[in-house]
């Protein structure tokens, strides 16, 4: 909606950050642009430092405007966008005739729009033709994804409102942080005690009730020892077990055998700390189970997640009034990015690409014969790993990510990504993988674009423009269309118009699990609460009468064909590198207040660079005095993958043997350099969280900072 001065523009729209999506109104008075936060439920009035200070992102110094293009001379130069467009497609043309169609590959993001990630999938399948997508979710989402089609039959983040929590008596958090990652969450809270599980005393534990501190990598045994003390303390819903759930004879077999003091050895937690845990929870009349990325990132991350959902199941938590079991997604449109087609394995709906109806129904909607469409590709570490090899994508088209910085072994990633014949980046700032392109593509960011996002709820959100892009900048739809059309598809295949991609997305997506059919932009500008699924008045047999969404999942049945949900018969096993020898510490990466994924954005806010300059190392003053290491010194951090440098933060309450490195930073900064390759074999997560390291004095060297 517009102010009546011309001069004045003011909307309603959401933060271009996390997946809470916080509401906001923002306004532009000839060319300022200013945030105030609305009273949109999941932050009531509240924003974030970076949700405060998200406007500076539009006017940055170095925004791009203009394509750039790698010259002979090996300098990216400008070029006007024909150029640029013509050279990816003769080139893309090039490699796969030589090559086959599954020489080019794409490279998703889980902040991009519902549109776009939707086109991306579409492009993907037709226009290049190749099986080689996935996106950066993997990296964020796919472990507790896994985990919960399995024992749900579907995967939405929250089956329930983020407000519900609210109520709740206890909240257990394994390995969340949100009072830095997502500070707004917190006013959810206030009223209930809190069960932190973290290796780190965080901003988060220091707020909880009872902070349980496991040695990284041994979540899952300790999620199996409080399944022990649920079931020997008499505290299962037997009750909700028989009615609604299976297997958890088979599950409760593999928890005895993690008594209280085998947890203690295992992990550090004291046993009355668990059984305090596991009262707190049992005593209470309404609790939720949350995960994040420190239960989920690690190469048995699904059985982990698997673990504390058998949890809340034996507790009679999820698909009941009395709590739930939730997944705390990161990205801003971490849900809606993995529904709708730039994941390996999925088509729009969240259906199964293996799945034959799912093909007929897609590609009936595509105008293609179901044949057309390939089959399922690499995940995403094996897709980057495979770059420029001969049996790998020759050409990669990157949108939405910067994998330089955020994915695992990320210096061996980078040669990969050197590696390749074609490396096209589509971003609106010079991320550290736009650096390295042979074509850069200037595109819209958040301000200046129409378009859906899906919370961390499953609701459906309006994003809306507030002025136009800078001359140059052009939208990853319109992107998307003009390659096409030079790959020889139809234009109208490719709409441009975000309203006409989500009406396509809304038909692809009926009849799936992720039915977004009933949603429409004019019941989202009407101001409804959409949750999916939200199925097509049509498919009720109501007429005229709109489904309202679902908000709350589970009520009357889980999504597996009998309605009944399946405990996890998991056990837990070392992480695939433990500390020792030359590498005698584990290093386990995060995120902090200031800084958002990468870095690419939030490093490029003064305000926020000035908050977190560096990249930093912390650690327990015992740990740097054996190392010869003072606050402030410059560390150098080593596995057996690589190094990096990092600033030393003394913390008293680390673990004396674990190191916290943020994984927001470039250069010699970058966290990753250290991180592992080993992958959930349900998920394709990576091991994030545990790698053995050593640290040491460096004389000389910077640290990554920001540009």
């Amino acid at each position: 909606m517009a102010d009546e001065d011309p001069a004045v523009r003011t909307v309603a729209t959401h933060c271009p950050y996390c997946a809470l999506q916080c509401g906001t109104r923002l306004t532009d008075r000839n060319g300022a642009v200013a945030v105030r936060p609305s009273a949109f439920p999941v932050n009531a009035g509240g924003l974030c430092q970076k949700g405060w200070t998200a406007p500076a992102l539009l006017g940055t110094r170095d925004r791009l405007r203009t394509p750039l293009v790698r010259g002979p001379g090996g300098a990216l130069a400008p070029a006007d966008w024909d150029t640029a467009l013509d050279t990816v497609a003769t080139r893309l043309r090039a490699i796969r005739a030589a090559h086959g169609a599954d020489a080019a590959a794409i490279f998703g993001g889980g902040g991009l729009t519902n549109e776009k990630a939707y086109l991306l999938g579409k492009f993907a399948r037709l226009a290049l033709g190749t099986s080689q997508i996935d996106y950066n979710g993997r990296f964020c989402m796919s472990s507790a994804a896994a985990a919960g089609l399995a024992a749900f039959g579907t995967d939405r983040g929250l089956p329930f409102p983020v407000t519900d929590l609210a109520a709740a008596d206890v909240v257990l958090l394994a390995g969340a942080n949100p009072a830095e990652t997502m500070p707004p969450l917190m006013r959810h809270l206030e009223r209930p005690a809190l069960v932190v599980i973290d290796p780190r005393r965080t901003a988060t534990a220091r707020r909880a009730a009872l902070h349980l501190q496991p040695a990284p990598g041994t979540d899952l045994a300790l999620a199996l020892g409080l399944l022990h003390l649920a079931v020997t303390e008499g505290h299962c819903d037997e009750d909700h077990i028989g009615r609604r759930t299976t297997g958890f004879d088979a599950a409760r077999r593999r928890a005895m055998a993690w008594w209280p003091e085998r947890v203690e050895r295992v992990t550090g937690v004291p046993a009355a700390d668990q059984r305090a845990a596991i009262r707190l929870l049992g005593g209470a009349r309404s609790a939720y189970v949350l995960t994040g990325r420190g239960a989920e990132q690690h190469s048995k991350g699904a059985d982990t997640v698997a673990a504390f959902i058998n949890l809340a199941l034996a507790l009679g938590l999820p698909g009941s009034a009395a709590g739930g079991y939730g997944c705390l997604t990161g990205q801003g449109n971490g849900q809606g990015g993995r529904e709708h087609g730039q994941k390996a394995d999925q088509l729009p709906g969240y259906r199964l690409i293996t799945d034959p109806a799912a093909r007929r129904h897609v590609a009936g909607v595509w105008g293609v014969p179901p044949d057309a469409l390939p089959g399922p590709g690499r995940g995403a570490y094996e897709l980057l790993d495979a770059l420029g090899r001969p049996e790998g994508p020759r050409a990669l088209l990157v949108f939405g990510s910067n994998p330089v910085v955020s994915a695992p072994h990320a210096g061996h990633v980078t040669a990969r990504l050197s590696a390749l014949d074609l490396l096209v980046v589509a971003d609106f700032v010079p991320s550290e993988t736009a650096r390295l392109a042979d074509v850069v593509l200037p595109t819209t960011q958040w301000a200046e674009e129409e378009g859906t996002m899906t919370s961390l709820e499953g609701r459906v959100l309006r994003r809306r423009r507030l002025r136009p892009p800078p001359r140059g900048a052009r939208s990853d739809l319109h992107v998307l269309h003009e390659l096409a059309v030079r790959l020889g598809e139809p234009g109208h295949r490719y709409p441009t118009e975000p309203r006409r991609v989500f009406d396509e997305l809304r038909r692809a997506s009926r009849g799936g699990p992720a039915d977004y059919s009933g949603i429409t932009y004019e019941r989202l500008e009407a101001g409804e609460a959409l949750y999916w699924p939200c199925p097509d008045e049509a498919d009720q047999g109501r007429p005229g009468r709109p489904h309202p969404g679902t908000p709350r999942l589970f009520l009357d049945r889980f999504a597996h064909p009998d309605g009944r949900a399946r405990f996890a018969e998991v056990e837990h096993r070392e992480s695939a590198e433990t500390p020792g020898g030359a590498y005698p510490l584990y290093a386990t990466t995060g995120r902090v207040l200031a800084h958002y994924q990468s870095g690419a954005q939030t490093r490029r806010v003064p305000e926020l660079h000035e908050a977190a300059p560096e990249a930093f190392a912390e650690m327990h003053p015992d740990t740097a005095a054996r190392a010869g290491l003072g606050e402030g010194a410059l560390a150098r951090v080593s596995s057996p993958r690589g190094s990096m440098l990092a600033r030393v933060r003394l913390v008293g309450s680390m673990r004396t043997d674990t190191v916290f490195l943020p994984f927001h930073f470039p250069g010699a900064g970058r966290a990753n350099l250290i991180t592992g390759t080993a992958l959930d074999p349900r998920s394709g997560m990576p091991e994030f969280k545990v790698s053995s390291v050593r640290v040491e004095p460096v004389q000389d060297g910077v640290a990554g900072d920001a540009p």
